[in-house]
């Protein structure tokens, strides 16, 4: 080893410089230690920094999944809430809560869900307008089959318990409907074999009362016959074995009848005006016997019947008509049972009617 690097074997002005040298080597490499440790330090100081930015981006990443699920659940709950009731005020809340929504397949998967549901309404509305317009006119096929039509589209689950409803509604006013169209075909019907029964005995009465007419028109002219054969052979002359004169002068006229026959009027036939006259003249004066004349009795106008035709509701006869005639009778009551008025009413009503004899 040689004697000038031995530290011991130095002068003192060596050791001063040796010493300084030390201590600046020595502060050197503590400058470098020190320098290094700081240099670790900020390392960490930036890791853990680092670290913390990224715990804090998954804090923030969590918080807003957690919040969109939040969101999406409660526009699925508020949505759920307007398909079960579709009012315009829970549409509205459901819309206003897909907003928030981020996920952009979830939203527009929320919002067709919306655009369903106001169709659906649509849907039901017309449904329901379209049974309550047949209801009011239970006879017009065509409106019968729009409602039928319109309950039809009706395919959502959720509109099950409308649409049962409205197929109800529809049969039992069908029903009516076909019952009151039965009851009148009857009462068409029946009016129709009533009025052929009528005309008929009204065609046998005519035919009644020309035979009575024609019966008394030759008990007339056979009444008069038998009168004028009696006055043909009325006048004669007794005398005593001669024709023309009489024993004592005296003449006897026989009796003269005249008879005026019958007059028909009507239904009524006049009695026979009758005159007889006797004269017997003698020798010892004259004997003149009138006997006057005889009228029949002219029988009094028939009473005229008339028909009181009537409808009646519930049992009250609310319409009435005076009629002269069955078969006049038969056709008002006819257009009345035909009327719309009392086709709506004999949904909810009894309908009765008749005729009665005035």
């Amino acid at each position: 080893m040689n004697k000038n690097l031995n530290p011991l074997n130095w002068t003192k002005k060596q050791q001063i410089i040796g010493g300084a040298v030390a201590i600046v080597l020595i502060g050197g490499v503590t400058t470098r230690i020190v320098a290094n440790v700081n240099h670790k330090e900020e390392v960490r100081k930036i890791e853990q920094l680092k670290k913390d930015k990224v715990e804090k981006a998954k804090e923030r990443a969590e918080k807003a999944k957690q919040l969109e699920k939040s969101n999406e659940a409660d526009s699925k709950k508020l949505l759920d809430i307007a398909e079960k009731t579709p009012t315009d005020k829970n549409i509205k809340l459901a819309e206003d809560s897909i907003l928030k929504v981020k996920n952009a397949e979830v939203k527009k998967a929320f919002n067709n869900q919306v655009v369903g549901i106001k169709n659906r309404v649509k849907l039901e509305n017309e449904a329901k307008t379209a049974v309550s317009n047949y209801q009011k006119d239970a006879m017009n096929q065509d409106k019968y089959k729009t409602a039928q039509q319109a309950v039809n589209k009706l395919t959502s689950s959720y509109s099950k318990g409308l649409k049962d409803s409205l197929n109800k509604q529809l049969a039992t006013s069908k029903k009516q409907a076909d019952d009151a169209t039965k009851a009148q075909q009857a009462k068409s019907e029946s009016d129709s074999k009533a009025k052929a029964t009528n005309t008929n005995k009204e065609q046998s009465a005519s035919t009644g009362n020309a035979t009575n007419n024609n019966a008394n028109v030759n008990a007339g002219t056979d009444s008069q016959s038998t009168v004028n054969n009696d006055v043909a052979s009325g006048s004669n002359s007794y005398g005593g074995g001669s024709q023309n004169n009489y024993s004592q002068g005296g003449s006897n006229t026989s009796q003269n009848n005249t008879n005026s026959g019958l007059s028909n009027q009507g239904q009524g036939n006049s009695g026979q005006n009758n005159s007889n006259s006797n004269t017997n003249t003698g020798g010892n004066g004259s004997n003149s016997n009138n006997n006057g004349s005889n009228g029949g009795n002219s029988s009094q106008p028939s009473h005229v019947t008339k028909y009181l035709a009537w409808v009646s509701v519930d049992g009250v006869r609310t319409y009435t008509q005076l009629c002269n005639s069955v078969a006049e009778a038969n056709s008002w009551t006819y257009g009345i049972l035909h009327s719309q008025e009392i086709i709506n009413l004999s949904f909810d009503h009894t309908i009765g009617n008749g005729l009665d004899n005035v």
